[in-house]
């Protein structure tokens, strides 16, 4: 961790979702910007299933962060004006308690032993950091992909915690397509003859279950029309031809983020914050959500989706809008015609920066919802 990450820890115990008890745990966080004195220009950022709380540089560690082009003095999310604060979930390998961590009741990683993780959990673990800081209301909440979710849960737990929030090329709920890639990737995994129940070793490491789990992430990250046009039937030659090898350069793109990946992330970490995404339902406590948003939220809403996603398509964020639409809230939607599907909200600042800066900078009209 950079010397900017700083760490909430807690040896009391913490209730989770479906009812299992940790004995404790540390989060990892990050902040940029000054707090100010009434404590309330605090913006909020869940991360994805992979990231760490490092979303940006700053002068403690200056290492670019992940969503380097976004945050900063001047930039869309303009830290001469806000707090923000990025916190790693809690059942990443970045930092924050889960499934690599230490047991304390063994004194050895809990790997399969931790217990089942919700994105319910990850938002109230958050919600602790927050806490700490003495922030009783969120300027507004931002989550892209599974950190959409956890923004979701977050409103769910927690109602008019923030003024504003965004929802990036997320959902209320995961799709069959979804579901079924990423259980392909945790088959990969778990099939791995080095995982052995979780009990590998640094030495013996699901290498070969990692790379093709992260080749299928790679794959729904990206759009087709941006394979056709990046890569067209390219041949590579930057790793030694086999009888069934690569032969295109598409497959060695793929190989060399897959490479760059193993050993970066914990493989049970990567399975429970994948199993937790499948499970989640934003309205599995409300009837639709029309009525979630109306219990809820009643500021001004962002929703930004991307045409060229499959895995999670605009349709969705479209569901969202509407929703939230029908409550009376402002809502703000965006469906950009973006190549680069679900990882655009990481690569093109072009499409994504100025809905971000207009949004954060339009005040709100009202502070009360009035339901359509």
């Amino acid at each position: 961790m950079g010397a900017a990450t700083r760490y909430l820890d807690s040896d009391q115990p913490f209730a989770l979702y479906r009812g299992e008890i940790l004995p404790g745990l540390r989060l990892a966080w990050e902040s940029w910007g000054r707090l100010n004195d009434d404590k309330s220009n605090a913006i909020l950022i869940f991360t994805g299933l992979s990231p760490g709380a490092h979303a940006a540089s700053s002068e403690l560690d200056p290492e670019p962060g992940w969503w380097e082009p976004m945050i900063g003095p001047g930039k869309p999310i303009d830290t001469d004006h806000y707090f923000v604060l990025c916190v790693n979930s809690l059942g990443s390998c970045k930092g924050s308690t889960g499934p690599a961590s230490i047991n304390p009741r063994t004194g050895k990683p809990w790997r399969l032993g931790f217990p089942e993780l919700a994105i319910e959990d990850i938002a109230r673990a958050t919600r602790l950091v927050v806490q700490h800081l003495g922030i009783d209301q969120l300027e507004a909440v931002i989550g892209p992909s599974m950190g959409g979710l956890t923004a979701l849960a977050w409103l769910k737990q927690f109602p008019e915690s923030c003024r504003k929030i965004a929802l990036i090329s997320t959902a209320c709920s995961a799709t069959p397509f979804a579901i079924a890639i990423r259980s392909l990737q945790r088959e990969a995994i778990v099939t791995d003859r080095n995982f052995r129940d979780g009990r590998y070793t640094d030495d013996d490491w699901p290498e070969v279950g990692m790379r093709l789990a992260r080749k299928l992430g790679m794959i729904t990250y990206r759009s087709a029309q941006e394979w056709r046009q990046r890569f067209g039937r390219k041949r590579q030659d930057y790793f030694p031809q086999t009888l069934f090898g690569m032969r295109f350069e598409v497959e060695s793109y793929l190989e060399t983020h897959a490479r760059k990946f193993v050993g970066q992330f914990d493989p049970c970490c990567y399975l429970y914050l994948s199993r937790a995404m499948d499970n989640f339902d934003a309205c599995d406590s409300d009837e639709s959500l029309k009525s979630l948003f109306q219990r809820c939220f009643s500021g001004h809403a962002l929703v930004i989706g991307v045409e060229t996603d499959f895995l999670f398509p605009v349709d969705q964020q479209r569901d969202l809008a509407q929703a939230l639409e029908a409550t009376g809230s402002e809502v703000s939607f965006h469906a950009l015609d973006s190549l680069q599907g679900h990882d655009a909200f990481l690569v093109d600042m072009d499409g994504f920066a100025d809905p971000i800066r207009e949004w954060l900078q339009q005040p709100l009209l009202s502070a009360t919802k009035t339901a359509k």
